[in-house]
């Protein structure tokens, strides 16, 4: 399958992004390379692989939630317009006379 500029231009437009002729051209033959390579990968039988949602096993990629406590929590508070001794102090945005108990 080829793209040609006009399809390239068609796209960026609806993806409300400006390109110029080079750039349109530069993006057909990227764009054209990129489908001729699905069109490879078609060719391959895949029957016996069963379907993946990675490449490789991976059972828990995230750290665990652990607390560490800054060692110099004043520097935070450096910039901070309205410090109260250890605490940012913030305007109120709840109205507590409209909640009840």
């Amino acid at each position: 399958m080829i793209i040609d500029a006009d399809q390239v231009r068609k796209v960026a437009h609806l993806a409300r992004l400006e390109i110029t002729d080079t750039e349109a051209a530069q993006l057909t033959t990227q764009l054209t390379g990129i489908l001729e390579y699905f069109e490879q990968l078609r060719e391959l039988d895949v029957s016996d692989i069963a379907p993946t949602a990675r490449a490789i096993d991976v059972s828990n990629i995230t750290r665990p939630d652990e607390l560490h406590p800054y060692p110099h929590p004043e520097t935070f508070l450096v910039g901070a317009p309205n410090p109260e001794g250890d605490f940012f102090k913030v305007p109120q945005i709840i109205n507590t006379q409209d909640v009840e108990p």
